[in-house]
């Protein structure tokens, strides 16, 4: 299976909507485009036509089927054994008890057929999002992730400067830190480690990447609070004035690769920075 890579941005850029007119698209027809989901860039859609991109990462599908951008569960990648699914910010990615509406895998097995868990991502957190479609690679996926044998790195909207940059984070996880959060701590927990480093500064805010060798509960969350960069929008680990300032969690799943647990060959997958997200940080500028 030859691997699945995100065309890079290595050449020069254009505003997105600038580049949709170069296609021959008036002004009316490339908003439409973007906001019913026909618009790709790096294999996902997007309705931000004010983000700035590379020509050849975008694709216009004009016979796609009708979306919202950054609402709609949209399946990326599918083959019999797994899936690859783009999340939105704001949906829980499995059930939960006592918690109505849809959630990503419910959605998911819908348009699959079927949809097994095998991780899942915070309700606020946007991105990718791996699915298995048969039990056989539901445990084989599980396999994956427990020998830490899927790369999986976030971007991240923060306030603050990492205390050194890169930075190794690696701490025993405890559900209760004493004051009802989990945190690092001593005492019975789980170890978890993350590699940080700053993608991009604007203003007081920097665009932090974490990628993970272990994937505990709000691991992320935690260690960039912890390294004196909490999250925009976070509740939970940020000061109350940083947590305002986003809408949502500011933290987006960017890449997920692995090697096909039953079929093998690569597969890597790559999503640009949610809209929302993309449009936050360059009103930051």
């Amino acid at each position: 299976m030859p691997e699945r890579r995100a065309p890079g941005y290595h050449g020069r850029v254009i505003r997105l909507l600038d580049h949709l007119k170069t296609r021959g698209l008036s002004n009316r027809e490339a908003r439409a485009a973007l906001t019913s989901g026909k618009v790709w860039v790096s294999g996902v859609p997007t309705a931000d036509g004010g983000r700035e991109v590379d020509p050849a990462s975008v694709a216009v599908r004009m016979q796609a089927p009708r979306i919202t951008v950054g609402r709609d569960v949209v399946v990326l990648w599918r083959d019999p054994h797994l899936a690859v699914v783009w999340k939105p910010p704001g949906m829980l990615a499995v059930p939960a008890p006592r918690r109505s509406g849809p959630n990503v895998l419910e959605v998911a097995g819908r348009v699959l057929g079927s949809a097994l868990p095998v991780h899942r991502l915070d309700e606020g957190t946007s991105g990718l999002m791996m699915v298995a479609r048969t039990p056989a690679a539901q445990t084989a996926i599980k396999d994956l992730l427990e020998r830490h044998a899927v790369e999986r790195r976030y971007l991240a909207l923060a306030v603050g400067r990492l205390r050194d940059d890169p930075v190794t984070v690696r701490s025993n996880l405890v559900r209760d830190r004493g004051d009802g959060l989990r945190g690092s701590g001593q005492g019975p927990g789980k170890e978890a480690v993350t590699h940080l480093r700053t993608v991009s500064r604007h203003g007081d805010i920097a665009m932090l990447e974490a990628t993970l060798e272990t994937g505990r509960t709000h691991q992320v969350r935690i260690h960039c609070a912890e390294q004196g960069c909490p999250l925009l929008g976070d509740p939970l680990y940020a000061p109350r004035g940083v947590a305002a300032r986003s809408p949502r969690l500011a933290l987006h799943a960017a890449v997920l690769g692995f090697e096909h647990p039953l079929e093998g060959g690569t597969l890597r997958f790559e999503a640009p920075l949610a809209d929302d997200l993309a449009i936050g940080l360059r009103q930051a500028r």
